[in-house]
């Protein structure tokens, strides 16, 4: 896999760390930019359109969960893949990463190898889902995902979902009835070198009732969720 047409961009208040991921991912092959702050990576995004995003959580300012907020709501970047760097281990901290969108998580102190590891394993699976049919629509009765929009039609409304979310719904519409246990859940939405919190599916699962109001998610106790046609 050719990895120099791929574009990162790092962002991080820590020049050093800055320096020390750019080093190794220019080692590999990558074009690597770099920003200080979250207003100056949302700037850089909009002008690059980086592939992946590798963003620090705790900064000044604009932290890493809000900037990854406003990243989200960038229509050019909604196939961004966005990484968190954090010093912190907590189960509360990874879920308001992902519920701001993020792919992955990268905890400090950062060891170079797996650190190119993952970020070569998100890229794979960003390959990976552009190979796929991708301009699928599923239908189900007046419910619609539009894969190519990434838009959600219920009953005539139009609902934009963060990427995380949209995957999830669809992975769960594209067979009606059946159940998806967490484990396919996560090896197919986050990827099987994604280490999430337990939680993680719950809280994205409410999300999207809460924004599309749909009650056909079931919840099958102890073994996962389906979607009901």
């Amino acid at each position: 896999m050719d990895f120099s047409k791929y574009r990162i961009l790092l962002v991080d208040d820590e020049t050093d760390v800055l320096e020390f991921l750019s080093y190794n991912l220019k080692r590999e092959g990558f074009q690597v930019s770099q920003a200080t702050n979250g207003r100056e990576a949302i700037s850089k995004a909009k002008a690059e359109v980086p592939h992946l995003i590798v963003l620090d959580v705790m900064m000044p300012g604009m932290d890493g969960i809000e900037t990854c907020e406003e990243l989200k709501k960038i229509n050019a970047l909604k196939n961004t893949f966005i990484v968190f760097l954090t010093a912190r281990g907590e189960d509360y901290s990874q879920i308001s990463g992902f519920e701001a969108g993020a792919d992955d998580y990268i905890t400090k102190p950062i060891k170079p190898k797996l650190f190119i590891s993952r970020i070569k394993a998100l890229l794979r699976r960003l390959q990976d889902s552009q190979a796929e049919s991708t301009h699928e629509t599923l239908q189900v009765k007046d419910f619609i995902i539009d894969s190519e929009r990434f838009v959600v039609i219920n009953h005539g409304e139009e609902i934009v979902l963060p990427k995380k979310e949209f995957e999830l719904l669809r992975l769960l519409a594209s067979k009606p009835n059946k159940v998806f246990t967490r484990e396919e859940i996560f090896s197919k939405v986050w990827g099987d070198n994604v280490i999430v919190g337990d939680r993680t599916i719950d809280v994205h699962i409410r999300k999207i009732r809460e924004k599309i109001g749909l009650e056909n998610i079931r919840t099958v106790k102890g073994v996962g969720y389906k979607f009901e046609d």
